[in-house]
């Protein structure tokens, strides 16, 4: 099957969130298993041309972007696997210093520049001859890809067999704007109803794409059911409820070729599952680098996260004066919101010995917490799957998790007398003393060394690869190939 991913992001070229290695690691499995994949993002300035050897195609494409039209190139890279991506190139929308805006917050822009991505992408797919079977759509930034099929591009025989899935990342983050960009998009008034795509006097990317998609996805089969309540929906439970048979929840997987610590290039003491004596010497690594007390003993806990309350970092600062009451550490990398990052920074410099934060993207301090960390915390509110409890458990380094979304797939609380589990789970998401309480008793385990020895091997053991994902995801793209070619949304 030929099947075009379109997404925003993509490791190794461009990061922000998950998303990117999600991209960066998918379409390589596809191609693994004799799949045609290609990815399309857009290619913003921060993109090295000399690094990534991107070369320039001959193909020039116009895309109108309400009355007005705008020029796009594309440039072509490559996978390190050779699946090929593709770069939509365009000054006027990409060439800026960050990708969805800056401290100040989003682009104003952003609904145009995306819209004219998604239409790019469909307008590139046929300069360069690529008919799609499937074209995987990923949050929001792609979301109005299965409306144009079905409403601008439902008579163009290039796309006639070419069917929709929309991938949900994060249900919290939608593309909402004014309602005057559906018409930007080049949709007629008739579109803006309930119905179809209005919300809430406004416009929604991601509404839109629920909709008109042939199937939804999301990256854990708990997550898939949490969005269809109301507490978890971000009100959009009610159209995610009335398409529930059309939902598959599919967990995300790691590149253990990446993730591996026996081969990891940004550690210095190597260890595995057979011998892991080197993850003790990785400790007080990471302990030296960052200027906390050498110890062995303690209890060294690690957190590489976006900081925003959705990773439930409000309730590990409330929680971190409570928890140094005991023999523990912490080692916190991330960015985000500016009230979080000023309490971790006050929190830090009360308590220079026991926590070290850093604000700034570093790849090789977060490999050094995975492999140098006892345990790692993953507070989250929600989480729709979440990769770093994977990453971790990959190192021997213990997940402590609230129990939702794609952390309760992944992470089973551990039994001291059966000796079963990967980790710790507690349930409660906006109390301090539930969370305490679980690290607090990841401690108490921590300190009967056979025991946290018998956890660890259990973490050892875990397989998140995409090998038995990628399976699911080219079954699912099977069952919409084998569709009768209608559209399942009538428009007008």
């Amino acid at each position: 099957m030929r099947i075009l991913m379109a997404a925003s992001e993509c490791v190794p070229f461009i990061k922000v969130g998950g998303l990117a290695d999600i991209m960066g690691t998918l379409p390589k499995y596809l191609k693994k298993e004799k799949q045609n994949p290609a990815v399309f993002i857009p290619k913003y300035k921060s993109i090295d041309d000399n690094k990534f050897n991107l070369r320039p195609l001959p193909h020039k494409i116009l895309v109108k972007i309400g009355e007005n039209y705008e020029e796009a190139s594309i440039k072509k890279g490559s996978l390190d696997n050779g699946v090929p991506v593709y770069f939509i190139d365009n000054a006027k929308y990409f060439y800026r210093y960050e990708v969805y805006g800056t401290k100040d917050g989003d682009y104003e822009d952003n609904d145009e520049r995306f819209i004219f991505f998604s239409k790019a992408v469909l307008e590139a797919a046929k300069v360069l001859n690529f008919k799609p079977d499937i074209i995987n759509c990923h949050d929001w930034q792609t979301a109005l890809i299965p409306a144009f099929l079905k409403i601008l591009y439902k008579n163009d025989d290039f796309f006639s067999k070419t069917k929709s899935l929309y991938t949900i990342h994060n249900l919290a983050y939608q593309g909402h704007f004014k309602k005057n960009t559906l018409l930007k998009a080049g949709f007629t008034w008739d579109y803006f109803s309930n119905d179809k795509m209005e919300y809430y006097g406004g416009f929604n990317f991601m509404k839109t794409g629920l909709i008109y998609a042939d199937k939804i996805s999301t990256v854990s089969p708990n997550y898939s059911k949490e969005i269809q309540t109301r507490k978890y929906g971000a009100g959009m439970d009610g159209i995610l409820d009335s398409r529930k048979n059309e939902i598959v929840g599919i967990l995300n997987g790691i590149d253990y070729d990446y993730w591996n610590p026996d081969k990891d290039e940004y550690i210095e003491y190597k260890f595995s599952k057979d011998n892991f004596s080197g993850k003790t010497k990785c400790k007080s690594e990471l302990q030296k680098a960052c200027n906390l007390k050498t110890d062995s003993k303690t209890f060294l806990v690690g957190s590489v996260s976006r900081l925003d309350p959705q990773k439930g970092y409000d309730l590990l600062i409330e929680a971190i004066p409570k928890m140094l009451k005991n023999n523990i550490q912490f080692v916190l990398l991330g960015r985000g919101n500016a009230d979080i990052e000023e309490s971790l920074r006050q929190l830090a410099s009360e308590n220079p010995d026991r926590i070290s934060v850093d604000f700034e993207f570093n790849e090789p301090l977060a490999h050094k917490i995975y492999a140098g960390s006892d345990a790692f915390l993953l507070p989250s509110r929600f989480e729709p799957c979440g990769l770093s409890q994977m990453i971790s458990l990959a190192y021997g380094t213990i997940p402590i998790v609230h129990k939702t979304g794609g952390l309760a797939d992944t992470i089973i609380d551990f039994n001291e007398k059966s000796k079963k589990g990967n980790g710790f789970v507690f349930e409660k998401e906006d109390e301090a003393d539930d969370f305490v309480k679980t690290v607090e008793r990841a401690i108490n385990v921590y300190n009967k060394k056979n025991l946290w020895e018998s956890l660890v091997r259990n973490a050892f053991q875990c397989d998140f690869s995409w090998d038995k994902s990628v399976k699911k995801y080219i079954e699912l793209y099977k069952s919409l190939t084998s569709r009768k070619n209608k559209n399942e949304v009538k428009s007008k």
